[in-house]
């Protein structure tokens, strides 16, 4: 009897602990991505993200997501145009706005939906040229974008103090160290992608330098 009844408890657990498998997909919901604003033919930061849930509210895993550009698809577009919900309901793509439009909207959806999910963005020309002030224990901005061949000028506040300009990062071959403690520093950014800098002087003074086509 004790033989059964403790096979009888460890069944009883076994099903106590068992997870309900969730129901069928019937709403999506963004969860990131949306109302962008970035530069021409260059990949959105964010990537497009929406939610598949259930009548509960819960994920559902294994749901194909469609992603089509519904309005400004001159060039550029998402990548991929499908994608499969992941194991807490999440599918993303990557979206890309072209050069001949401003705003671009882009639907979700999957089979069965009532009615897709829409993102809007927006694009414009990514900058030729960028400014940022040396100043004491800080760069301003700190974060500055520039399109490839531009040129980034740093310009030290008067007072004389000295600040480095040291790249840590970024495609190779990192602009060389920069020291000084007035006038200005010009750096013509060619390969794409994000150089991190910092003072080597000031422990606090740090920032980056993105290149976008």
């Amino acid at each position: 009897m004790r033989l059964r009844a403790a096979g009888a408890a460890l069944l009883l657990a076994a099903c106590n602990d068992s997870t309900t498998p969730p129901g069928p997909p019937i709403d999506l919901l963004k969860t990131a991505g949306d109302a962008q604003s970035w530069y021409f033919d260059n990949p959105l930061p964010t990537p497009l993200s929406v939610m598949v849930t259930d009548p509960s509210g819960d994920p559902v895993p294994g749901v194909v997501v469609t992603w089509t550009v519904t309005s400004g698809a001159t060039s550029g577009g998402v990548n991929p145009a499908q994608s499969t919900t992941n194991a807490s309901g999440i599918a993303t793509t990557t979206d890309s706005i072209g050069s001949l439009t401003t705003h671009q909207t882009v639907s979700a959806t999957f089979t069965g939906l009532a009615g897709p999910a829409t993102f809007n963005e927006f694009a414009t020309a990514p900058p030729t040229s960028a400014g940022v002030t040396v100043g004491n224990n800080f760069f301003n901005p700190a974060d500055t974008v520039v399109q490839a061949a531009g040129t980034v000028t740093w310009t030290w506040n008067p007072g004389g103090v000295t600040h480095t300009i040291t790249f840590t990062s970024g495609p190779a071959p990192l602009p060389a160290e920069t020291v000084q403690g007035t006038g200005t520093k010009d750096i013509t950014f060619n390969a794409v992608g994000t150089y991190g800098y910092h003072c080597t002087i000031h422990a606090n003074m740090s920032g980056t330098v993105t290149v976008v086509h």
